[in-house]
């Protein structure tokens, strides 16, 4: 995770985002800021208004409430002169499959204006940054998932953007191409970045961001920095035990001292302990049972905020 110093000026500011879409409200009076240098997360459920919003501060979709700010200037009034000053890796990486790799990137710096020679010339840099130094050539079917994805990250760094946009970066990455991913973002985060990510995974979030913000049906309802977050919201000890008898399971463990709160999912109960010694001690005289002990975590924060339904 980056580290910031002091406070600087925020180079985004949203104030009050409303946007509906046929009667159903996706963002609903969402206010944060983005301070420079820091890489800022939206987490929330399926259909929390986190890509709306993404669309909103790029300048892709208006608010229809509220006022953008993207490096002091206006969005949507003043969309075009923000892209040329922003980069964005959307969840979808739309590559064209008839060029090769350099020629993405050649042809894609066009739409900011540069030149072949001028996009030459940081090839060998963005090439490194995406890990695809050896596939300079290669055309986008010779590539695997993870590479593209790498080459997405590298398209969205052509025009060496200030702030950087990414709607879900990992998805769908084997663990090494996601870790590789993590690693170029906290680079280009030392760099002096800006990055502004939504994200499902937790793992991501807590790795990568100085804060966060947890949007629930369009709204804000949770934003600090991750450990914050998870110290302010959640015990500091979760045991996690698994019984075939789970509802008698969790009123024996809700009756333990130290434990402040139970949480039944299908055969597992989830202690959330203030002080895990007694419980522990339980558990040792209780064979029959699996257990294991962790601390608590961002996920933990995420389903007590948001819920454990199913959203699509």
């Amino acid at each position: 995770m980056s580290s910031i110093s002091s406070q600087p000026e925020p180079v985004i500011r949203a104030e009050g985002l409303v946007r509906e879409y046929g009667g159903f409200r996706a963002v609903d009076g969402l206010s944060f800021t983005v301070r420079a240098g820091e890489c800022y997360g939206l987490l929330g459920p399926n259909g929390a208004g986190k890509s709306t919003t993404l669309r909103m501060l790029i300048g892709l979709s208006a608010p229809q409430a509220g006022r953008i700010e993207v490096l002091g200037l206006p969005v949507p009034e003043c969309s075009r002169e923000v892209r040329s000053l922003i980069g964005v890796v959307p969840q979808a990486d739309a590559l064209d499959p008839d060029f090769t790799v350099a020629e993405n990137l050649r042809v894609f710096g066009r739409y900011f204006g540069l030149r072949t020679e001028e996009v030459d010339a940081r090839l060998d840099a963005l090439l490194e940054v995406a890990g695809l130094a050896g596939k300079r050539d290669a055309r986008i079917p010779e590539l695997s998932g993870g590479m593209k994805r790498r080459l997405t990250l590298a398209r969205a760094l052509v025009n060496d953007p200030r702030v950087l946009f990414l709607d879900e970066p990992s998805t769908g990455l084997d663990p090494q191409a996601r870790h590789l991913i993590w690693e170029r973002l906290r680079r280009l985060l030392r760099e002096g970045k800006t990055i502004v990510l939504t994200t499902h995974f937790m793992e991501e979030a807590q790795r990568l961001c100085d804060r966060l913000a947890i949007v629930d049906r369009g709204r804000l309802i949770a934003e600090a920095a991750p450990q914050v977050l998870i110290d302010e919201h959640i015990e500091p000890d979760v045991v996690e035990v698994s019984s075939a008898d789970a509802g008698a399971l969790a009123s024996a463990l809700g009756a333990i001292d130290g434990v402040a709160r139970v949480e039944r999912v299908g055969e597992t109960v989830l202690a959330y302990c203030r002080v895990v010694a007694p419980l522990l001690a339980w558990l040792e005289a209780r064979r029959d049972l699996r257990w294991l002990r962790r601390p608590a975590n961002l996920e933990d924060v995420f389903l007590k905020l948001t819920g454990r339904d199913l959203r699509d």
